[in-house]
């Protein structure tokens, strides 16, 4: 009896990581009003060590200028397969992108963290502009950009 304990148990713990739950996530960046063409922001995650997990939007209108979103590109080779189907337009200054997404419950309060780089044509970039961790403790907490983001908050 005792061998097949251990075989559910094995199951078991193989199979719930599968099923589990996932929170609604939104993901709120405003701009700052400067002058000058429209932004381009890559929003994407690492994990506790530093290394890229995945990407979740990205704000850019050519595929050319991926490579201005510097940390991101760097991590993703500027992989259009990265980000096929959550690509939008970029982004005006004085506006607010925001994303809604489904984020793994085991991501959350894990040592992951959300990234956000942000470049702005014929002005400058600026790689890694923000970055939180993502855990309950920063739920509506305001986090100020170094360039071109006013602010950014997340919620579940």
């Amino acid at each position: 009896m005792k061998p097949l304990w251990t075989v559910l148990a094995l199951t078991t713990a193989l199979t719930l990581p599968s099923i589990a739950a996932a929170r609604e996530v939104t993901l709120t960046t405003t701009l700052r009003d400067y002058r000058g063409e429209s932004a381009f922001l890559a929003l994407y995650m690492t994990d506790a060590n530093g290394a890229y997990v995945g990407s979740l939007w990205l704000a850019a209108s050519k595929a050319r200028y991926y490579d201005s979103l510097s940390d991101w590109y760097r991590a993703t080779g500027g992989s259009s397969a990265e980000v096929s189907g959550i690509t939008g337009a970029s982004v005006g200054a004085g506006r607010t992108l925001t994303v809604t997404l489904d984020l793994a419950d085991a991501l959350i309060d894990a040592g992951y963290q959300i990234h956000i780089d942000t470049a702005v044509e014929h002005m400058y970039s600026s790689p890694s502009e923000i970055v939180v961790p993502l855990a309950t403790a920063g739920v509506g907490v305001p986090v100020a950009g170094r360039a071109i983001i006013n602010s950014f908050t997340y919620t579940m």
